[in-house]
Parts: structure tokens; sequence; C-alpha cells
């Protein structure tokens, strides 16, 4: 099935650049462009539209707001977003406001392309490094009250030792066979344990359980 991608930023050359280079997949098609939240959230309504490419800080609606509303009214539509992670607070929130991810815009096209395959077939791009960067530069923004922490102590209970062995690491910024590696283990047990975490907690994707970790203080910035 083509992946229909709609594009979101406010800068009409850079959607010139995003659209030649989906152009030239036969598996990709550009499902229309948008030049701020509103007019994105309009037309992921108005036809199919598997993958959005984000912007945050955009003019009237950002990209977070539209994120958010986009991912509760079509949740078999996903969302990267699109940074350039110089003081950029908002790729954290777009994170927790639904999306699938986040790329730099600088990504080579073949990131980008491999990007959008791997969120349009249901699984989370996070760039390990970049991921351990940006949550660690936002750190402070996460909450510390008395109620994550007894959050914290409950996850410890529905998780075995292994998952939270596995949870913790992908917190850290690593990638499933890095965390093989570190554990010993083979790839495929790693995915199994990713796939039981999610469901033990509720989440929809890898993403969510890094924002999870950080947020319920089962891991701290180093």
């Amino acid at each position: 099935m083509t992946i229909r991608v709609l594009l979101v930023d406010d800068q009409p050359l850079l959607r010139v650049a995003f659209s030649l280079v989906l152009g030239s997949q036969p598996d990709m098609e550009v499902a229309g462009e948008a030049e701020d939240g509103a007019e994105a959230v309009r037309l992921v309504a108005e036809g199919r539209v598997d993958v959005v490419l984000m912007d945050v800080r955009m003019p009237g609606m950002d990209g977070i707001e539209a994120t958010s509303l986009i991912v509760a009214a079509n949740p078999d539509t996903k969302v990267l977003i699109l940074t350039t992670f110089d003081l950029d607070e908002y790729a954290f929130a777009g994170l927790r406001a639904g999306a699938s991810g986040f790329l730099l815009k600088n990504a080579q096209p073949d990131e980008l392309l491999a990007a959008i395959r791997s969120v349009a077939a249901g699984d989370a791009v996070v760039a390990p490094r970049i991921t351990r960067r940006l949550l660690d530069t936002f750190a402070s923004q996460l909450p510390t009250d008395g109620g994550h922490r007894a959050r914290a102590e409950e996850v410890v209970e529905v998780l075995t030792a292994r998952e939270r062995s596995v949870l913790v690491l992908l917190a850290r910024g690593l990638s499933n066979a890095e965390v093989a590696a570190e554990l010993n283990l083979a790839e495929a047990t790693v995915k199994t344990h990713v796939s039981r975490i999610l469901l033990k907690l509720g989440l929809r994707d890898r993403v969510q359980a890094v924002v999870f970790a950080y947020e319920n203080r089962l891991v701290l910035p180093s």
C-alpha cells in the first residue's frame, strides 16, 4: 500500500524539498501540504493520511497542539516531529502529545524515508543518541512529586526484573541491538520484552516507554 504523507511546515522551500524526496519513492505519495497546525488537522480529517511530518514552531496552531488533536481523532495516523533540536524543547512535548518519534530537519534523505516507513508500519522512530541528549536537556521539566514515585513503585511490581532492565536501557537511548548486547540476549528476545512492557504499561510504542520511564523517575538523566 502506498504511504500517504502530509507535509506540515511554514517554510515553503522545506515542503518542496521533502516533496521531491518523497516523490522519488514508488511506495510513497504526498497527501497534501499545510503551513500551520490548524490546516494539518483539517487535512487529516478530510482524507486518508498515514504519516504526518510535523514542524513544531509555526504561526497560529503549533505542531504540538496539532499532534495532540490528530492522534486523538485519528489513531491510525502517525506523526513524526521535525525539529532543528537547537533549543527545541517542543520536541519532548511532541512525544508526550502522541508523536511516534522525531527527526532532525537536516536528516539524510535515506534516514527520512526509513523513518516514514517504520512509523507507517507501526514502529516508533527513536534516534538513541538524540533521544538521550534531548531528555537529559529537558529533564528539569519532568515531575518529581510523590505521586509519580508511587507510580514508579507500581511499575516495579508489574514488570519482571528483566523487563525493568530492558526499560531502563531503552530510556537511556539504547537500540534493541544495543540492549541485546548489554544484557547478552538475542535481539528477538529483546523485541519480545519490549512488546510485553508496552502491553503491561498500556503504552503505544517505545517512544512512550522512554517518556514514561523518565516521568516516573525509573531512570535519571546522566
